[in-house]
């Protein structure tokens, strides 16, 4: 059993659900995508938000900082806004499905949801801005074998999402090792070169790694930190240590707002960009006000999300070396900074392209990486809110000679 997991309470029964059950949410995505759910929406199709109030969703992870933070320390408010009780769900389909029904008008999701959900369901969503970069790490259990990629052969991995930056990355990392990744039902045999993937919500991943039903699992924080406090578990590497200073989650709207209400999301962007300052400056204040702890929005201890947030020491994670380029990069084991590199983007389309997922993947074949950049991202309101705070070029991910340019490196 997951050591005190009641204490981190990844299965509360406050924590909100969607209308339509998470299973039913993943076999209409794999089969129809979204469409089929909208299908059954008034409208039948996905809706903006008819007002102005601000109606933030997201899940218990730190992927959420900028979004809660923003909220926590007034600076929706300090823009004019009238923002509700942001609202936690546990996995990526109900916020997915809750969003593209417009119960939600502000979100985070993983980088390439947004892709799938604009250009294989026809949902009119759009990237913001990035929410933070780095921040996720594949943990493997403590009796797994595993010290390698190469040792993911034969093993069982669960990924927050098919979409996603874990399943993108852990992917790159499987073939540069000679590793195979399938998407096989429950006790079917694998090849000996073959890694079995599965999609677990973040909440589910120490529990199964605990109970050895999974080797291991790649995911976002504080759930890196949970396993290797509460589950046994150990980071075999960082991702952010694999592709340097990644867009993992980003900020999500509803386009029809950004057309209709321009006065509006720019207040909403100004809120972001402060509070990707403020947690860019302040980790260990804003792991102690995200944990259940301070202001509650995760239902972890402080000592869990500001590991999370803070710990990314060379000598702890040395066998195995989890960490190989901090010096050379300069990077933490989260960092914040909103600005929404083209250059990301690009490199997600064309991954996506060798990246094993489940359901219909014919749409990624017809994407252009250039216009995927131009017309799924809109920066016109992050670049605004960046030129008022220009403290965002102080964050280490931040080239402050050439801060709207990069050049994406990933070292395997």
């Amino acid at each position: 059993m997951c050591e005190n997991c009641d204490d981190w309470s990844l299965h509360h029964s406050s924590l909100s659900r969607a209308p339509v059950s998470r299973r039913r949410t993943l076999d209409l995505m794999a089969a129809g995508g979204l469409a089929a759910l909208l299908a059954g929406l008034p409208g039948g199709k996905a809706r903006a938000s008819q007002d102005e109030k601000l109606r933030i969703g997201y899940l218990p992870i730190t992927d959420a900082t900028a979004l809660l933070v923003a909220h926590a320390k007034g600076f929706y408010k300090d823009e004019g806004l009238d923002v509700e009780e942001p609202q936690l769900l546990r996995g990526w389909s109900p916020l997915v499905e809750s969003f593209a029904a417009g119960k939600f008008n502000l979100v985070h999701l993983l980088k390439p949801i947004p892709l799938w959900m604009r250009y294989n369901n026809n949902v009119p969503v759009k990237i913001m801005a990035w929410a933070h970069t780095n921040g996720s790490g594949l943990v493997v259990g403590k009796d797994s074998g595993v010290e390698s990629f190469k040792d993911l052969a034969g093993k069982q991995v669960a990924v927050p999402y098919w979409y996603s930056m874990h399943n993108i990355v852990l992917q790159m990392a499987l073939r540069a090792a000679g590793v195979k990744a399938v998407i096989r039902g429950e006790g079917e045999p694998l090849a000996p070169d073959e890694c079995n993937l599965q999609v677990l919500a973040p909440p589910d991943m120490p529990p199964a790694l605990a109970a050895k039903k999974i080797h291991a699992y790649i995911v976002a924080e504080p759930f890196n930190a949970v396993g290797e406090l509460k589950a046994g578990g150990k980071i075999l590497r960082f991702t952010g240590d694999i592709w340097k200073n990644h867009p993992c989650c980003v900020v999500c709207m509803h386009e029809d707002d950004t057309a209709q209400r321009p006065e509006w999301t720019q207040a909403v962007l100004n809120a972001i960009v402060r509070a990707e300052i403020y947690a860019s400056q302040n980790k260990k204040e804003v792991a102690h006000l995200l944990s259940r702890d301070g202001k509650g929005y995760l239902p972890m201890p402080v000592d869990v999300v500001e590991r999370a947030m803070t710990f990314y020491d060379e000598a702890a994670y040395a066998q195995p070396q989890a960490i190989r380029n901090k010096a050379a990069w300069g990077n933490g084991r989260i960092d914040f900074q909103p600005w929404p590199y083209p250059s990301a983007t690009k490199l997600i389309v064309q991954a996506l392209g060798e990246t094993v997922v489940a359901g219909d993947r014919g749409f990624l074949a017809k994407l252009d990486p250039e216009f995927v950049a131009k017309d799924l991202v809109d920066s016109r309101f992050v670049r605004a809110a960046l030129e008022k705070f220009p403290d965002w070029r102080k964050d280490p991910s931040v080239n402050a000679d050439n801060p709207f340019e990069r050049t994406e490196l990933v070292a395997l």
